[in-house]
């Protein structure tokens, strides 16, 4: 098989692309890290690529909020290449401040019938950077293929998942769109600070289009790809795997296209 090819897209301000691009080689893809102003003057170029991401970080310092300026300039001047993208069936991720992204130009949840979507502040009213536990639900997504609960950190103020009809949460519940939960120690979905460090309602952190192809995700994978970036690894030694639990999410991607 082929490997699959990866762009990393990458604006002022962004600071997780490297991670991101080595997550996407140890999961077994060709990754390529590339900036917006370039891809904005070469949009054919996504033709060559069968995944593309926009990582974390405060892309253009989120100066009008989180990813809206980043956001804006992929729906002027990218909308045609990356529907033709979606379409031919590639894979589109975004991680914290790339699911801002996603979500602030339309492509998350990703169908007229949704509605818009945002990420608003964090219910706190602050940062929030911690260790999480997500409850998967395959099913929709090559992204989450796997039924473990995994651990993954979080650094965001604006992660709370809203839709502009409440009613929208719902049905994408019922959807199995809903592909990531915040849960507490007992391995249940959970509204409760800090398990849920944001007050998304249904414990959303990480949702997906009708397609599953579209994913958007508030924790970062690509900072759990060894089990020593574990805060705990010396204490949980072999009950970490031989790999952190964010190379899932990137290898199931991988493999759906193999």
């Amino acid at each position: 098989m082929a490997t699959p090819r990866v762009i990393v897209l990458r604006a002022p301000g962004t600071n997780c692309d490297e991670e991101t691009a080595e997550a996407w080689r140890l999961a077994g893809a060709r990754s390529e890290t590339w900036h917006v102003g370039r891809l904005l003057e070469e949009p054919h170029a996504l033709d060559l690529f069968q995944i593309l991401t926009i990582p974390g970080g405060f892309s253009y310092g989120d100066d009008l909020g989180a990813g809206r300026i980043m956001a804006t300039r992929l729906a002027r001047g990218l909308g045609d290449a990356l529907r033709r993208f979606h379409d031919r069936g590639g894979l589109l991720m975004g991680i914290c401040n790339g699911f801002q992204v996603l979500a602030r130009c339309g492509l998350l949840p990703g169908d007229e019938d949704d509605g818009p979507a945002t990420l608003a502040a964090n219910d706190s009213g602050r940062f929030e950077a911690r260790w999480v536990t997500l409850l998967p639900r395959p099913g929709v997504s090559p992204f989450v293929g796997f039924d473990e609960p995994l651990d993954l950190p979080v650094a965001h103020g604006e992660g709370r998942f809203l839709t502009a009809d409440p009613k929208g949460m719902e049905a994408l519940d019922q959807a199995g769109r809903i592909v990531l939960k915040y849960a507490d120690a007992d391995f249940r979905p959970t509204q409760d600070y800090p398990a849920n460090p944001n007050g998304s309602h249904l414990a959303a952190a990480g949702v997906c289009d009708p397609t599953g192809r579209v994913f958007g995700l508030m924790p970062h994978p690509e900072r759990f790809v060894s089990p020593l970036h574990h805060p705990r690894w010396t204490r949980l030694g072999e009950a970490l795997g031989s790999e952190g639990h964010g190379l899932k999410i990137f290898r199931g991607a991988v493999e759906a296209l193999n």
